[in-house]
């Protein structure tokens, strides 16, 4: 098991690069996601993009439904969002590349995803809530967005490590 350091840093260029399509969906690969997979966990996030492991490649895991007796851990590869509802709603968000930052983000209630398994099986699912943001946020990873990059121009940013609003 490879221990993957994540990569922090709003100005990192590997966390704002356009990740590429993953292609080959082989044992190496599959093992990068287990590695992923592990990270997230270690960290405790609720998703985690290649990106933030050093490979811009376009490929995350999300927790759905976290919390829930139905919580599973999906890996998403080659993901696309098919639609997004007009409605919007407000959450906080975290990320694992800007560590102890948290602020209130806009996100579509609800999208429809396309994606691959691991398995190279096309999957389409419809999301809402949290499960949506999830997934918005972790999308945004792999087109080289951070989720301060979505802020409204008077957000607060609070910084749990210090204590304070910035």
């Amino acid at each position: 098991m490879a221990k993957l350091k994540i990569v922090t840093g709003v100005n990192n260029p590997i966390l704002r690069a356009m990740s590429k399509p993953v292609k080959k969906f082989d044992a190496s690969f599959k093992r990068f996601i287990k590695d992923m997979k592990d990270a997230m966990i270690r960290e405790s996030g609720l998703g985690i993009a290649a990106p933030q492991v050093g490979s811009n490649i376009r490929a995350f895991i999300i927790v759905l439904d976290y919390n829930k007796k139905s919580e599973k851990i999906l890996p998403m590869v080659n993901p696309e969002i098919l639609a997004r509802s007009e409605e919007m709603e407000e959450g906080e968000e975290g990320c694992l590349s800007i560590p102890g930052k948290f602020a209130k983000v806009m996100r579509h209630k609800e999208i429809t995803v396309e994606f691959f398994d691991l398995d190279e099986v096309r999957q389409v699912l419809n999301l809402r809530g949290l499960n949506a943001r999830v997934v918005q946020h972790e999308n945004d990873h792999i087109d080289g967005i951070l989720f301060i990059d979505r802020l409204a121009k008077d957000a607060v940013i609070e910084d749990v490590k210090n204590k304070k609003v910035i």
